[in-house]
């Protein structure tokens, strides 16, 4: 059983993640949903294509102008409150590593906290605790928040991110994080070069191998778009062969930003590897 928050799913499901940036400079929106309506008009819409969870951030990964808590805080705070009182059966993900944003986020409603800076505020895992939220445990091999990586080496990535991972895992458990809410991600591209992205993508059944539910974040990063020679905006078909090979691994939730082209690819991917029955399956039956 994975337990989100106030929402459980059975170990035999998959959940679509779907990007909402509240900034004005993410890499693949370039501040679409800046706006609070666009923001609201963007989470009405995955809703309707199916994602089970939204994941709402309020600083890009990127480098670029210094944003505190307390900016952080009037970015997302409000609108977490607006979107759970306008969809109660919703997953309300927040990608923070805030400790201070992580509570105020937990208090409007917030069922997830998505660190994607492998616990640099140590106290991220007591707030999850104190709310009975779930924690997202991330690699990132130590990287500094909104830092890009530079001749970042590792012995075996993948044994660090599963040294990582679990290790932060264990630190959820220890304050009081549930266990069947506690996620690990190998974070694709934070802290790594492409081959190291490349490596994880290959190997992804080894973090599953764990135990641990494993989300993957692939949507048009630049480990795709460098293996591929594409920019941002041309990237959603390597994205989804990406996206295949790590269904394929086991991979339980996928934050994307094209839900219904990812959910076809999941579900396809988890019937060939026979977890999940055809949708329907009459030819040659009658």
């Amino acid at each position: 059983m994975l337990r989100l928050g106030r929402h459980a799913f059975t170990d035999d499901t998959t959940l679509m993640m779907a990007i909402v940036n509240r900034t004005p400079d993410s890499f693949y929106d370039r501040g679409a949903t800046w706006a609070e309506d666009r923001a609201f008009e963007r989470v009405a819409l995955v809703v309707e294509q199916g994602a089970e969870i939204v994941d709402i951030g309020g600083i890009k990964a990127a480098p670029g102008a210094e944003i505190d808590a307390a900016e952080e805080k009037s970015r997302v705070v409000d609108f977490v409150a607006r979107v759970r009182d306008a969809f109660p059966s919703l997953v309300i993900s927040v990608d923070t590593w805030r400790a201070e944003v992580g509570d105020a986020v937990c208090r409007a409603g917030a069922d997830v906290l998505n660190d994607a800076w492998g616990g640099a505020d140590p106290e991220l895992v007591d707030v999850a605790a104190a709310h009975d939220v779930a924690i997202i445990c991330t690699h990132t091999g130590g990287a500094t928040p909104r830092t890009r990586p530079y001749r970042v080496e590792y012995n075996d990535v993948v044994a660090s991110a599963i040294a990582d991972t679990t290790a932060y895992a264990a630190r959820a458990l220890a304050a009081g994080v549930a266990r069947e809410s506690v996620v690990i991600d190998p974070a694709h591209d934070f802290g790594k070069n492409t081959f190291h992205s490349l490596e994880l993508t290959r190997r992804l059944a080894e973090m599953v191998d764990t135990g641990w539910p494993v989300l993957v974040s692939l949507s048009n990063k630049d480990f795709v778009g460098e293996t591929l020679d594409k920019p941002v905006g041309e990237r959603l078909l390597g994205t989804l062969a990406a996206t295949a090979v790590c269904a394929t691994a086991g991979a339980r939730i996928y934050r994307v930003h094209e839900v219904v082209e990812t959910r076809q690819v999941v579900d396809m991917a988890w019937a060939i590897a026979g977890r999940r029955l055809p949708a329907r399956a009459i030819r040659g039956l009658q």
